[in-house]
């Protein structure tokens, strides 16, 4: 029996970040490709609780896929419930344009919130990115991005590979992996664990033409961080960088520590 995958993305069905993720695993089992109809970045995993959604089939490359109007994780949701007839054996969401690291991203990207959504219903799931060297291209309609994604299908290829076979370990709800821009088929994989921060914070105070004021949050990044973390391998080595990540939040420490504050 083939194995059902679901793909879904945060930057629209027709990115060409999904696009090139479909050809990283059409060869492993039946693909239903299942993503927001507009760009949706920093959404996390965001809910559509108080709006209609519609489906609406559409087309990628001469593939059949159905362009969502909500969220990843509304995709996602009416993916696994509604457009397929079992649960997958695996979801990928991706390739995002645009490096999702540390844990400024990971609580924020719809990327990975679409993936949680996947895990949280026992689904194995990947999230993939692409590292851009510049910011904007984030925002941007990505249906024309040009990039060469044959090394990130490879490595997407060989690990969704490997996902379906054997699982994730205990603990293990989805795998986080970033591919740098300039990557090459001999680039270094690091397993890695979140930086704390990526993003310095900034308030951007502008005026409109009737003289009241607006606001821009912006940032700038924060490329020191320790060795060991994905911000690290990507930023400062080059390297791929593959960080397992778990759905419980709950800190290790042991309750002793905690009761003085109780």
């Amino acid at each position: 029996m083939s194995n059902k995958i679901l793909l879904t993305n945060d930057d629209g069905v027709y990115s060409a970040g999904i696009s090139a993720a479909y050809n990283s695993i059409k060869d492993l089992g039946d693909v239903t490709i299942a993503a927001p109809a507009v760009q949706q970045s920093g959404v996390g995993r965001s809910i559509s609780l108080f709006e209609p959604l519609r489906i609406t089939k559409a087309n990628i490359d001469g593939v059949k896929a159905y362009s969502i109007g909500g969220t990843p994780t509304d995709s996602v949701i009416l993916g696994i419930f509604k457009l397929m007839d079992e649960k997958p054996d695996l979801l990928l969401s991706g390739f995002n344009i645009g490096e999702n690291i540390s844990t400024d991203t990971v609580t924020t990207s719809g990327t990975i919130g679409a993936a949680l959504e996947g895990a949280s219903y026992g689904i194995p799931a990947i999230a993939a990115s692409i590292q851009v060297t510049d910011e904007g291209l984030k925002f941007d309609d990505l249906r024309d991005y040009q990039h060469d994604f044959e090394v990130g299908k490879n490595i997407i290829n060989r690990i969704a590979k490997k996902v379906i076979h054997h699982g994730l370990p205990d603990n293990v709800d989805l795998l986080n992996v970033n591919i740098p821009h300039m990557a090459e088929d001999d680039t270094e994989i690091e397993i890695t664990q979140l930086a704390r921060k990526f993003f310095t914070m900034s308030i951007e105070e502008r005026y409109d033409p009737r003289g009241r004021a607006y606001y821009w949050i912006a940032g700038d990044h924060i490329n020191d961080d320790k060795e060991g973390s994905d911000v690290h391998a990507v930023v400062h080595n080059g390297h791929i960088s593959v960080t397992p990540i778990s759905l419980d939040s709950t800190s290790p420490v042991h309750p002793s520590e905690i009761e003085h504050l109780i």
